[in-house]
């Protein structure tokens, strides 16, 4: 299957599942492929036939968007190396969860969540604690007995009883002890991160020198800047007073700056943010949505409200046309 087709069967399956979908991030270099929105539920998906494709680079900067859009992301693919991804097992590549098609489409059509986590050294479990000390409990055995059962220490058994993981081996053989679902799921919207080694959200990086007047101007009005790397926009740029979010472009007003502000438009719909792409010269007030603003105009802007109020003005003005 081609990647073009796989995206369209990834977002296809996403609509069908009742998410509003953003256009494809067609444009290069690029962090993810689509955001997609479900009530609260927000994520950006990287959508790749093979998963060894996903560097480091690319999983910092959509960690990095998660934390400025409180979304999730994901990375859906097929296969690693020559493996197709298994069933039901979420995978981590540089903090960032990874499972099939066929994983999306039970968590998202079927509402069925995965049970299984790879880690190193094989794929885990989460493990009820509390219910498993009540059904050890309620059995009248004591650590040392149930230890002996499954052939591991009283330590160990203690462990799982105070929130450690196991194994698929050993969760299988206290359910059969039991007769009990012990197992709880991955919480891959909301705290997939728990259940492996995460680490501190990865350092902004350097604004481009062409931008950096553009941030200058923000970070004037009192926005706190966040510049991207691989994404349609340069920045993601946070109005501290007031949580506003705006997607921010920046760059001559070409064809290709065209296309990343309609992409950037489909985007703030989804993510519910604005845009804004800051030109040398401009004919026209907006593109989809997205404000077009000139660099001498931003210039001159001098509080958060002022440029606030040209953003809305003129991407509301679009939207009522």
């Amino acid at each position: 299957m081609s990647r073009s087709a796989l995206v369209g069967n990834v977002t296809a399956m996403l609509e069908d599942a009742g998410f509003a979908v953003s256009d494809r991030c067609a444009i290069r270099p690029k962090s993810f492929d689509i955001a997609a929105r479900r009530g609260d539920d927000l994520i950006l998906v990287k959508i790749l036939a093979n998963i060894d494709a996903f560097n480091e680079a690319t999983g910092h900067e959509m960690r990095r968007l998660g934390t400025y859009l409180e979304a999730t992301p994901l990375v859906i693919g097929l296969r690693s190396r020559d493996e197709d991804l298994k069933p039901d097992v979420v995978y981590f590549r540089h903090g960032v969860p990874v499972f099939s098609p066929d994983t999306a489409y039970n968590l998202f059509i079927e509402n069925v969540p995965p049970l299984i986590y790879a880690a190193p050294g094989g794929l885990y479990v989460n493990i009820d604690g509390d219910l498993l000390a009540d059904e050890r409990q309620d059995k009248d055995w004591s650590l040392g007995q149930l230890a002996s059962e499954l052939g591991v220490s009283r330590r160990t058994v203690s462990k799982y009883e105070d929130g450690m993981n196991a194994s698929v081996e050993v969760a299988m053989a206290l359910e059969e002890l039991f007769d009990a679902p012990l197992t709880s799921p991955v919480d891959v919207l909301e705290g997939a991160d728990e259940v492996h080694e995460s680490e501190a959200t990865p350092d902004d990086p350097e604004a481009d020198p062409d931008d950096e007047q553009v941030v200058a101007v923000f970070t004037r009005a009192g926005y706190s800047v966040h510049p991207t790397v691989r994404s349609p926009f340069t920045a993601v740029s946070e109005d501290e007073a007031d949580s506003d979010i705006v997607l921010t472009g920046h760059s001559k007003f070409t064809k290709a700056a065209e296309k990343r502000a309609r992409i950037m438009s489909s985007i703030g719909e989804v993510t519910r943010t604005r845009s804004v792409y800051v030109v040398d010269r401009a004919k026209q007030d907006s593109v989809d949505g997205t404000a077009l603003v000139e660099r001498e105009e931003l210039t001159n802007l001098r509080s958060a409200d002022e440029l606030r109020d040209v953003i809305r003005e003129r991407s509301e003005r679009e939207e009522a046309a």
